[in-house]
């Protein structure tokens, strides 16, 4: 790890079934995250992803790098833009800060309207340091289609 290191890219569809089921899973059951006609009544052109559902994805997108032993210390995030069905988010990330084996990362995600997720996470890699390697390991995080985000 190092200061200035950039994370490489992961695409992730954003699809009716990921916003759903993000959704469902965090406990958010505000009908603007699965009921289209409900959505587009309070304004909305279509349902859209939860908070909780980005800031899963935020910490996947940063396991999926440092690995398997990588623990997330903390995770604050903004949202702005909001992702709607049938869009993609790129989530970019750059190293910041490292304090022995403790990064801190900003990560933006952006989407077709602009930028969806801006924020900071701080995750400790047990073994890493300034100048160790901090790329997946060994596949970690890595499943068929996860390349481009697929879920």
């Amino acid at each position: 790890m190092r200061a200035g290191e950039e994370l490489p890219p992961l695409e992730i569809d954003i699809t009716r079934t990921l916003i759903v089921a993000g959704a469902i899973a965090s406990r958010d059951y505000q009908d603007v995250h699965h009921d289209a006609e409900l959505a587009r009544q309070k304004g909305a052109p279509d349902i859209f992803m939860n908070i909780l559902t980005t800031n899963g994805l935020v910490g996947r997108y940063i396991t999926d790098h440092f690995g398997p032993t990588a623990v997330l210390r903390k995770v604050a995030i903004r949202l702005g833009a909001p992702n709607y069905p049938g869009d993609s988010m790129v989530l970019k990330g750059t190293v910041e800060e490292i304090e022995g084996d403790t990064a801190t990362v900003k990560v933006i995600g952006a989407n077709s309207i602009g930028r969806h997720v801006t924020g900071t996470v701080t995750v400790t890699v047990p073994g890493a340091g300034p100048g160790s390697r901090s790329g997946p390991r060994s596949g970690a995080g890595t499943a068929p289609g996860a390349e481009r985000g697929a879920l």
